[in-house]
């Protein structure tokens, strides 16, 4: 049978030392808040400083590789296409971003368009997103597509 763990009652509660913070003021808000512009400021101009930071770094793997999915990290629209690309042997190159698209401004033939995340690049040109990809795949058109990037060899 279990035993029950005595209890000392003659062994006192030390009283609590830590006095509890103060509320915060609207002062204080604003100074939290000015500092995180601050540091993202910060990091924008690293960014820059490095080489055009994260829409240079897409634009180099659209340009390089034959299939390149961007998306958000951890999106489940993001994985069905990869599984998508990979059921029909394809190995799609993928680079996931933090949570802006501004990075990927400029990237539709030069113009200023921002493709809807995930966005699918095939042979360094946009196809579209889940729903173009899967519209193209129904319709027979997709495995064409990808033998003229270079992405399939069968």
């Amino acid at each position: 049978m279990y035993q029950a763990i005595p209890y000392s009652a003659s062994r006192a509660w030390s009283p609590r030392t830590h006095q509890p913070a103060p509320p915060p003021t609207m002062e204080s808000a604003a100074l939290v808040v000015e500092a995180a512009a601050d540091e993202e400021e910060k990091r924008r101009r690293q960014q820059q400083q490095q080489g055009g930071g994260a829409g240079e770094e897409v634009r180099r793997a659209v340009a390089e590789c034959p299939v390149l999915v961007v998306g958000r990290r951890g999106c489940c629209l993001s994985h069905v296409v990869k599984r998508l690309l990979q059921g029909l042997g394809v190995n799609p190159a993928v680079h996931e971003v933090a949570g802006g698209e501004a990075d990927l401004a400029g990237l539709v033939d030069g113009r200023d368009v921002v493709p809807a995340l995930p966005a699918v690049f095939v042979g360094g040109r946009l196809l579209g997103g889940l729903d173009r990809l899967m519209a193209v795949h129904i319709s027979g058109d997709l495995v064409p597509i990808l033998k003229d990037a270079g992405a399939l060899w069968l």
